[in-house]
């Protein structure tokens, strides 16, 4: 029987090779740049030396040629050290280069994978608005096509890697905007730094969590995209929208199972050193239900993950009750697991040495970000009011 968690030798090499990054390069920085709200550039590339920004990506067109269980263990792995670069990471490789190369033609894919794959440009994906947030396909955003052009005029909200820095915006974009009315008018748009009309809102600062991502309003005033520059035919890009949802969800919930085993690891070991009334930590009842619960609420969490990635079709949709489901079990259990770990920790873990108040802050975004948790419920009762979960 296969190993659910790696079931092939390249899985097993993948996570060695991100579990040696993340401990080796982004544990010494992670909160140096969440303190100063920084994202790292520099890692960043080096992820796109190692691979890492192309993951599901055939590999004729540069990529790794992976799967959605990769995709779990590279988020997975990154998260259990630095969640904020993880969801830089994910907006680029999973909001961007993967949706970017579903729905792209031959063209678009020669001109502008290399460029993202290899991290030399930073992307994003824009859907969010500032009036629509859950509800997506209220968007106001519009692209109006003018001889070889379409001008796009509206905005766009939270989007990660908007913004490189204070002033700068990142270097490609998908965005999504109107090109007719109803839920078939729906359009996307290779959106790229230093088109006309097209410029850095405002960057969003004092973050509770995720600070190591930047975050930033992307304004469009008669932005001039060229016609090529549209991903697909017109009005397709609601379907391309609900199917990248779920690789976003799942890869959401794998962020969430890196904070919880962090989490774990950290409260676990603090209850074997640390002595109180004469006895470890660990051997009172109440921090032994903290450990307790918690590793076993990470490897439900962590099996539902894997089990919902091993049957995800990177090529279509279908799974949308799961990955709402596994996102919207895994995104509590971090954010309670987090806070478990501080309780134990008490003083110690309510103070940034050993990292689980920032792993606390990072999992609440976990719980909004990507679909809220109450848009997971109106999604999930509705899919159960039509399948059979008797499979």
């Amino acid at each position: 029987m296969s190993d659910l968690f790696q079931p092939s030798e390249e899985h097993v090499a993948l996570r060695a090779m991100v579990r040696e990054f993340a401990e080796r390069e982004l544990q010494p920085q992670a909160a140096q740049f969440d303190r100063e709200e920084r994202f790292n550039l520099r890692l960043f590339r080096k992820a796109g030396d190692l691979g890492l920004l192309g993951l599901t990506v055939p590999d004729r067109w540069g990529g790794a040629g992976m799967d959605a269980t990769a995709a779990v263990i590279a988020h997975e792995e990154l998260a259990a050290v630095d969640p904020g670069f993880t969801l830089a990471y994910l907006a680029h490789s999973m909001l961007f280069v993967h949706n970017f190369f579903q729905n792209a033609n031959d063209d678009q894919r020669k001109r502008i994978l290399p460029k993202v794959i290899s991290g030399e440009w930073v992307a994003g994906m824009g859907m969010t608005e500032p009036q629509f947030g859950t509800d997506a396909l209220g968007m106001t955003t519009s692209a109006v096509r003018k001889g070889d052009v379409y001008v796009l005029n509206g905005a766009k909200m939270w989007i990660t890697n908007g913004a490189i820095d204070d002033h700068a915006l990142g270097d490609v974009f998908l965005i999504y905007a109107r090109t007719s009315a109803g839920h078939r008018g729906i359009s996307s748009f290779l959106v790229e730094k230093g088109m006309p009309g097209f410029r850095l809102g405002q960057k969003i600062k004092d973050k509770l969590g995720m600070r190591a991502s930047g975050t930033a309003e992307l304004v469009f005033e008669d932005c001039q995209v060229p016609v090529a520059n549209l991903l697909g035919a017109e009005g397709e890009s609601t379907l391309h929208m609900m199917r990248n949802l779920e690789i976003e969800r799942l890869t959401l919930a794998a962020m969430s199972l890196g904070i919880a085993r962090r989490c774990v690891e950290v409260m676990n070991r603090y209850a074997s050193e640390r002595h109180s009334f004469g006895q470890p930590l660990r051997s009172f009842g109440q921090i032994q239900r903290h450990i307790a619960e918690s590793y076993a609420e990470w490897k439900a969490g962590r099996s539902y993950a894997y089990a919902t990635a091993a049957a995800l079709d990177l090529h279509s949709t279908g799974n949308r009750i799961d990955s709402d489901g596994v996102k919207l079990y895994c995104a509590a259990m971090a954010k309670n697991v987090a806070d478990r770990a501080i309780q134990v920790l008490g003083g110690y873990g309510y103070v940034g040495e050993y990292d689980v108040e920032r792993l606390w802050r990072d999992a609440k975004l976990l719980e909004i970000g990507g679909g809220t948790n109450e848009a997971h419920h109106k999604n999930m009762t509705n899919d159960l009011a039509r399948i059979s979960i008797l499979r």
